[in-house]
């Protein structure tokens, strides 16, 4: 895998530019994300653009394997290779529409009431089917329970009864850039807030909420 592959992003003035990359670089943004989604508490940002690159290399590392001569003892080293990537990016997906049935009020609520500068949590596709997923539910909920209820008892406040993602949990992460003055609040009444600076290449325990804007910038990786 050698040709370089093109993502869409944003330059310092806020326009949008293509990112190139390798494909191992592409390799590597996936697992970042799959790893950063594994340990993070809620829905993090959407990655179709990653997704959409990932399935096309796929395809063409396919289709380089049906062109290899038979007997080619690279062809099962690169046929590994190929159902690890696959492995990674099916557990990434899957492990974001656990995560979507778990929480979906608020993800919805959450993309509902997000401003359009914004990066989204969902993908068009997650988000159609997070539509879908609150409709079934409300459906059976009426269905099986609430129309044998009293009159005011047959409505149900979906965001207050499904439980919202605990930012309060903590995570392990590893810095990749240099941070400075990183608030951190207090546990318990008795302490005050305090201020720590994260080095590069240091792993931490802390507060997911405290650090979820440099994950989503791409400073820290969750392991």
């Amino acid at each position: 895998m050698t040709e370089e592959l093109g993502l869409p992003g944003q330059d310092s003035d806020g326009g949008s530019e293509e990112v190139v990359l390798t494909p191992a670089e592409l390799i590597e943004r996936l697992e970042q994300a799959w790893m950063n989604e594994k340990f993070a508490p809620d829905l993090l940002e959407s990655k179709p653009e990653i997704v959409e690159c990932v399935m096309e290399q796929l395809d063409h590392m396919e289709e380089n394997l049906r062109r290899a001569k038979k007997g080619d003892l690279k062809i099962s080293i690169h046929r590994m290779e190929i159902e690890r990537i696959r492995y990674v990016l099916s557990s990434y997906l899957r492990c974001r529409l656990m995560k979507i049935e778990k929480f979906f009020p608020h993800v919805l609520e959450k993309e509902k009431t997000r401003h359009e500068e914004e990066p989204s949590s969902l993908s068009p596709e997650e988000f159609a089917f997070a539509k879908e997923y609150m409709a079934n539910t409300e459906t059976y909920l009426k269905n099986v329970a609430l129309k044998h209820m009293p009159p005011n008892l047959q409505k149900v406040d979906l965001l207050r009864s499904v439980p919202k993602p605990d930012l309060d949990s903590y995570v392990f992460l590893r810095v990749k850039e240099r941070q400075e003055n990183i608030l951190v609040e207090p546990e318990t009444d008795e302490q005050r807030d305090y201020v720590i600076d994260l080095e590069e290449g240091s792993q931490h325990l802390i507060r997911y909420k405290t650090i979820a804007p440099l994950v989503a910038s791409g400073a820290v990786q969750l392991i």
